[in-house]
């Protein structure tokens, strides 16, 4: 018996062609979504903002606020927040304390604190080691893009600069230089108010290259670790690049794909990325709206907490905590703080600070050759060694971070080694 064209035997087979096809798709699926989760104690908790929306200074939880887009820190602990809805700067002291720093009054910019009016339209802010802070401000409020500058007078300005743009990122190095994003640049505005072109031909692309032979494709999010890498989220080419100290420019995480993968390098992907910050031992952590991530100094990327999938809210633990909109982090106090905008509120995300001791097992002791460098930091350094002080070869390049650094061969020496090191151009 046949039925519609088909026998029993072709319905058996096509039910488990498709159920085969379905159980591919759902693997398909899950790989494109996959985490893996940091395990460092990661536990997210709220810090201020009652979940509801309007506008209140009071108490950590008491507060309201309404869209708070950006985050910043001082070197003293206090946050400032981008009280996007509310046309305000709000500052939150490290008990937790929420006021108004700027923003609220009537008077135009210049001006000072409370006076001014401050139709913030989002976007990323940055607080310098003079603990000034930068806005991002689009387009419609001062007739064009630009940034806010509030120094710690409170006297607010509005500054014109060349290409700033909806997705801007900041970051700000140990010299107090400004970076920032354009469309297709990375511009450094130097401590002494020097404008300059930093990477980027003005060409959208995604060439690695030294300065402005390398291309982006609408830079966006931008981060600076301690010996003076700048880090790049290229959003329309969805990689992660790194510019060194001598401008070079090379892809360090990210495939192209336009999807959320955990994994090593280039082995993970990205969807969204909001904004970055680096902290003190080569881990540069993201924020990507549901969670944030993290990417270690050997470009291992992890999920510190929250979901690729799920917009919601929840405190606990890395794979229990849930963000609405999470867009903008900074690092204080040895916690991570993040704008999670969705939800009303400024949460907190603590982890493990204490050194753990590595077992028996996992530690072995061994005898090898140290080179001390005093030199610059944030130059690049070449190695070398000999058995005879006549066959040179090159067994290391490195960046140095500190001055003394000391850099340990740990290859296996048969006979005399002998070193030299020279300042690469």
């Amino acid at each position: 018996m046949r039925l519609c064209g088909l026998t029993p035997y072709d319905l058996f087979m096509n039910a488990r062609t498709i159920i085969s096809l379905l159980t591919t798709t759902m693997a398909i699926t899950w790989r494109a979504e996959a985490q893996i989760y940091d395990t460092n104690d990661d536990v997210a908790q709220v810090f201020a903002g009652s979940g509801t929306t309007g506008f209140l200074n009071a108490q950590g939880t008491l507060a309201i606020f309404n869209n708070p887009d950006g985050i910043a820190a001082d070197s003293l602990g206090n946050l400032y927040v981008a009280d996007v809805g509310n046309a305000r700067i709000r500052l939150i002291t490290t008990n937790g304390m929420v006021s108004t720093f700027a923003g609220g009054g009537g008077g135009s910019l210049p001006g000072y604190g409370t006076a001014v009016s401050l139709p913030l339209t989002g976007g990323m802010m940055v607080a310098d080691h003079s603990n000034t802070l930068w806005i991002v401000q689009g387009a419609g409020a001062y007739g064009g893009f630009g940034l806010v500058r509030i120094g710690t007078d409170t006297l607010v300005e509005f500054l014109s600069f060349t290409g700033v743009y909806a997705g801007t990122g900041l970051c700000v190095d140990s010299s107090n230089n400004l970076y920032y994003s354009t469309p297709t640049q990375i511009y450094r505005l130097a401590a002494n108010g020097t404008l300059d072109v930093y990477a980027g031909s003005g060409n959208s692309g995604s060439q690695n290259g030294s300065g402005i032979y390398a291309s982006f494709s609408g830079p966006g999010a931008l981060a600076v670790d301690e010996a003076g890498n700048i880090y790049v989220w290229d959003s329309g080419n969805y990689l992660i690049r790194r510019i060194d100290q001598n401008q070079n420019v090379t892809t360090i995480a990210g495939n192209g794909n336009n999807v959320n993968v955990d994994g090593v390098g280039t082995a993970a992907s990205f969807r969204s990325i909001f904004s970055m910050q680096a902290d003190d031992f080569g881990n540069l952590f993201l924020t990507c709206g549901s969670c944030i991530r993290k990417i270690d100094a050997a470009t291992n990327v992890w999920t510190v907490a929250g979901s690729f999938t799920q917009n919601s809210y929840a405190n606990g633990a890395g794979a229990i905590a849930r963000f609405n909109g999470a867009s903008d982090l900074c690092l204080s106090q040895g916690m991570i703080f993040v704008a999670d905008s969705g939800n009303e509120m400024i949460r907190n995300i603590s982890f493990n600070t204490a050194p753990v001791e590595i077992n028996g097992p996992n530690i072995g002791i061994g005898t090898y050759a140290g080179v001390t460098i005093t030199g610059f930091v944030g130059r690049t350094y070449q190695i070398q060694a000999s058995p005879d002080m006549t066959n040179w070869n090159t067994v290391a390049t490195l960046l140095l971070n500190s001055s003394p650094y000391l850099w340990i061969d740990t290859s296996s020496v048969a006979g005399n080694r002998f070193y030299r090191a020279f300042l690469m151009p």
